[in-house]
């Protein structure tokens, strides 16, 4: 039984799964299993899961300039006039395309996308708000859903993008187009062969390119000049290409391939055979690969669900609870130094006032030796109890302290906002006053657990290279 909306949407997404492909419906029960571990750690909320953090389809984003040509390549891919094509800015939103079983398209508000895990921009509207105040409340102005019958939709999303033109996009346009990259097994970002002028781009080029040649995942983005066949009457088209290179090269960006295609139906004369031949050849050489790296997206989905798996479960094991032990030790060592300080002044300040005025006879206090017995009693016990109480405000402010070090500074590849979520739990558990070695919960039955999960991420791993894969040669049944 669902206790939350995040889980009935997991329930939903997984009886889906079940039905369209059964290896990533196991996927989403691992998944399932490092929320619970996450969740006894501290790192994750009740309405929160690891499984609504990726995208379980492939998906395919286009980017580029404005009039590049974008909308006509998705058009003649998909072979259907779904999207708007024109010289100038025809659509201001993201539009996610994907597989509709109607023969007519639909077209669905970004409320269909913002509340579905299975989309890549479930609640995105609450990251725009948190970096964009306001902004949030008007993600669906931004977002649109379209749904086509065409069958290289199946199992993938398409995303179409606005115009990218860097001096004018709102900043909550410029945080859905990152968002939209990291997210994307495959970026196609297209420039536009008839405006061979690329260091007029200065900001497009910045943005599209120079920020993402550093990426681990840098190989999943193909550079696409379009509307090559706009330089044949004018300029050598290699010539083209090789000053779009050299534009690359100063942004950065020294390997790679650009592909040179053009829309057939929208081509213009060209009135030498030969060129048209050579332009046509090259052109069915480039646009084959495009679609064939967009076709392998739909074995490489499963491997990469599944490498998401093993990689957030390694990530709370290797890095988080490390993270979360260091900084318990900085907060006990801190405890100790400020309980050291406080209670030594007190102990000093002490003995100082009670030499001063003679208070001592021998062993004896005097002021506490004249009380009746009952008394003496009472007041020690107050006594405890005062300072007992003063040691934990004393390690609850040193625990605070690095609370806020947490909030102001976070360890590269470290997800600082579910450490501080974790410590936070410790700050308010009763583990805060055991060894600074282990964190609220954390147990070797617990990490045994996790190790199992990773353990399990490797023989998904297998079962999908069964499927795909066979070593032997032999047709195993």
């Amino acid at each position: 039984m669902a206790k939350t909306a995040t889980e009935e949407r997991i329930k939903r997404l997984k009886a889906h799964l079940e039905r369209e492909n059964p290896a990533l419906a196991e996927v989403v029960e691992q998944f399932q299993e490092l929320d619970i571990v996450a969740r006894k750690l501290g790192f994750m909320s009740e309405d929160d899961s690891y499984a609504t953090q990726i995208s379980w389809w492939p998906v395919v984003a286009v980017l580029g300039t404005f009039s590049a040509g974008k909308s006509t390549f998705l058009n003649e891919y998909l072979g259907h006039q779904l999207q708007r094509t024109g010289n100038q800015a025809v659509d201001d939103k993201f539009t996610v395309i994907c597989y509709g079983s109607d023969e007519a398209p639909k077209q669905l508000p970004g409320l269909a996308l913002d509340s579905d895990p299975r989309f890549p921009f479930y609640q995105i509207s609450q990251s725009i708000e948190s970096d964009a105040t306001g902004e949030g409340k008007r993600i669906d102005s931004y977002l649109q859903l379209k749904t086509c019958n065409a069958e290289v939709l199946r199992g993938k999303i398409l995303i179409d993008s606005p115009g990218f033109d860097a001096d004018k996009q709102r900043d909550a346009t410029l945080l859905i187009t990152d968002h939209i990259i990291g997210l994307s097994d495959l970026v196609l970002v297209f420039f536009d062969a008839r405006h061979p002028e690329p260091g007029a781009m200065t900001d497009t080029l910045e943005h599209l390119v120079a920020n993402t040649i550093n990426r681990q995942d840098s190989d999943k983005f193909l550079y696409i000049l379009n509307q090559i066949d706009n330089t044949v009457r004018e300029d050598n088209p290699e010539e083209v290409v090789a000053a779009w290179q050299r534009a690359m090269a100063q942004s950065g960006l020294t390997a790679g391939r650009f592909f040179r295609i053009y829309s057939e139906e929208a081509a213009v004369p060209i009135d030498d055979q030969q060129i048209k031949e050579r332009m046509k050849a090259k052109r069915d050489e480039d646009l084959g690969d495009i679609k064939n790296r967009i076709q392998q997206l739909d074995v490489n989905r499963a491997y990469r669900v599944t490498g998401m798996l093993e990689q957030s479960a390694k990530h709370l094991r290797d890095v988080l609870v490390p993270e979360l032990i260091k900084a318990r030790r900085l907060w006990f060592k801190r405890s100790r130094w400020l309980n050291g300080i406080v209670f030594g002044a007190m102990i000093i300040a002490f003995a100082y006032w009670s030499l001063s005025t003679g208070s001592w006879d021998g062993v004896i206090f005097r002021p506490l030796a004249d009380m009746a017995p009952l008394i003496q009693l009472v007041l020690v016990g107050a006594a405890a109890i005062a300072l007992a109480m003063l040691y934990g405000h004393l390690r609850l402010m040193a625990g605070r302290s690095v609370l806020r070090k947490l909030k102001r500074e976070s360890s590269p590849g470290v997800d600082g906002k579910r450490l501080t979520m974790a410590f936070e739990r410790n700050l308010d558990s009763w583990s805060k006053h055991l060894s600074a070695g282990h964190p609220h919960n954390w147990s070797g039955r617990l990490q045994r657990r996790l190790d199992k999960l990773i353990a399990s991420a490797d023989t998904l791993v297998q079962k999908l290279n069964d499927r795909f894969t066979r070593p032997s040669g032999a047709n195993d049944q």
